[in-house]
């Protein structure tokens, strides 16, 4: 069933390789070589259980309840506001920067920020449970669980990939400045994703 699995990893990586809250926030975790344990095992591991719900059959009901995706929607609109404001201080105050950086934040701290980021955007959903879930279901039987393995394999490999590679990025990272940069790219990307969440909505 090498074919499924392929089909899998190809589609799971079409979904995620791409600038988005989630993967910004791993990023930052990273270059900072904090807590990027805990960060990359959530991020991966909850794709990977949210695309084996969908191609059990749980993605059906997510498509279906739209005044919870609404829901969801809204306080994950809230939160990339919040984010993207911590974030936009950050950059205006470079000599924080260096404190920051030294001082390091709480575990607590960032997995509570990582789960938020995780689910409190509705298109995790939608592209794990349901899209993952109707192309999984459409291999058929055993096809559709090698297909998921798949998903599942290049998610936790992706998040992995991303959150320890930027490590090779700390070098450059080490001045005040080019934190601004980053921390002005990250406030960027999630005010432009609160924005189409408030605007678009949530769409399959």
């Amino acid at each position: 069933m090498i074919l499924p699995l392929l089909i899998g990893i190809g589609t799971g990586l079409s979904l995620i390789v791409a600038i988005g809250a989630q993967n910004a926030f791993v990023l930052r975790q990273g270059i900072r070589r904090e807590h990027v344990l805990p960060v990359v095992l959530i991020c991966g591991l909850t794709d990977a259980v949210l695309e084996l719900l969908g191609v059990a059959g749980i993605g059906l009901i997510v498509e279906r309840a739209p005044l919870v995706l609404e829901i969801v929607r809204w306080g994950g609109v809230a939160f990339l506001l919040w984010y993207a404001w911590t974030a936009a201080r950050r950059a205006m105050r470079p000599g924080a920067l260096l404190a920051a950086e030294g001082s390091g934040g709480s575990l607590r701290r960032t997995v509570l920020a990582c789960l938020a980021i995780t689910y409190l955007n509705p298109h995790v959903y939608l592209d794990t449970m349901v899209l993952m879930g109707s192309i999984g279901n459409a291999q058929g039987d055993p096809a559709r669980w090698w297909f998921v393995l798949g998903g599942a394999l290049a998610s936790i490999a992706w998040f992995f990939l991303l959150g320890y590679g930027a490590r090779a990025l700390t070098r450059f990272f080490a001045t005040p400045r080019s934190w601004r940069i980053l921390d002005g790219v990250v406030a960027a990307t999630m005010l432009v994703i609160a924005a189409r969440l408030a605007v678009g909505g949530v769409t399959a």
